[in-house]
């Protein structure tokens, strides 16, 4: 069966005032399967949004496409005009939800106004009738009351606000839905209501698959399938969700699920670590590994050519190292640290 979005080294870059060429999102590939969630993680300005946004091929300054392609159920995106993907791919082939979704709303206008504008952007002849008895029908099966339909957004809670925008972006049951953020700044109470949102767009079939960017990677956890880590506008790691929170292999990957709390079994005693150093500059031209001037074991690998490496079954990883030898290294590594929690505690 064909993926329902397949992305094949997709490179963007932004333009800055002084013409400058920053490389966000370099020559990245995956797949996303039918009925499949795929989350996306890494650190600030890794390029995670900017992946989000390039993915719906609809590109406007500072932004701007260089090659690749972007297929969504068999259908070539990339090279469309904005205004054709618009009107046929936005909203009923893929949807966005974008970071701060909760200032989204114009707080001079009734939420009903934002789904007439929906829908009349995509030339469905509804009458306001029929267009408010889609959008509660929808609501209600959401379990959204259908009093917020008539409500502004200063009435609506955080949560509330972020479920509707949520509810709102689905209206035309997009097959892909892409969610960037969509649980910051939400209280756990709130994050958890909108997960299981998330859990019953996909249940329900108003959509077919998700992307999910987060910074909070204990929720990928409890929401997607695989996980994609990215470093520098690259896919540096790539596995299922287990693999990749319990046993990442890339020095990058293992620092970063290293540097987090995740309170499942499995994960608890881990000491929590840092990433030295910073990403670097992609005002550049990067060669070689990005993640070489921070790495912990770069002395090792000098003068290997770094290329993908396959680990199993939809898993692979960026590293000149093999498998073998990283296993090694992490296990020397908490044998050292064994050892001297040891001699502390005498």
């Amino acid at each position: 069966m064909a993926p329902i979005l397949e992305v094949r080294n997709l490179t963007t870059y932004y333009k800055t005032r002084m013409n400058e060429k920053v490389c966000s999102v370099d020559n990245v590939s995956f797949i996303l399967e039918d009925g499949k969630s795929l989350g996306i993680a890494g650190e600030s300005g890794c390029g995670k949004s900017t992946l989000a946004m390039s993915v719906m091929g609809y590109y406007f300054p500072p932004l701007f496409y260089e090659s690749g392609n972007i297929i969504i159920d068999g259908k070539e995106i990339t090279g469309m005009d904005p205004n054709l993907i618009r009107q046929t791919v936005l909203g009923t082939e893929i949807a966005y939800i974008p970071q701060a979704a909760m200032n989204a709303l114009n707080p001079t206008r009734k939420v009903m106004s934002f789904i007439e504008d929906v829908l009349k952007a995509h030339k469905m002849d509804l009458s306001k009738k029929d267009m408010y008895d889609m959008a509660r029908q929808r609501f209600e099966v959401l379990n959204l009351p259908e009093k917020v339909l008539n409500q502004y957004a200063v009435e609506l809670s955080g949560g509330m606000k972020q479920r509707t925008i949520i509810a709102i972006s689905t209206i035309l049951k997009p097959k892909v839905l892409i969610a960037d953020e969509p649980t910051s700044a939400l209280d756990v109470s709130s994050q958890k209501i909108v997960i299981r949102l998330l859990h019953d767009l996909m249940n329900k079939g108003f959509i077919r698959a998700m992307m999910f960017i987060t910074h909070e990677l204990p929720l990928l956890y409890n929401v997607t399938n695989d996980i994609v880590v990215m470093y520098a506008g690259e896919i540096v790691e790539r596995g299922s969700v287990k693999e990749m929170v319990f046993d990442p292999i890339m020095p990058y990957s293992k620092g970063l699920m290293n540097s987090i709390i995740v309170p499942e079994e499995g994960t608890r005693g881990h000491v929590l670590t840092a990433i030295p150093g910073v990403p670097p500059n992609l005002k550049l031209k990067l060669e070689g590994c990005r993640f070489e001037e921070r790495c912990s074991y770069k002395n090792i690998c000098q003068g290997i050519q770094l290329e993908d490496k396959d680990a199993g079954p939809g898993r692979t990883y960026k590293c000149r190292l093999m498998e073998e030898e990283l296993r090694g290294i992490y296990k020397k590594d908490e044998e050292s640290l064994k050892k001297m929690k040891a001699e502390a505690a005498v």
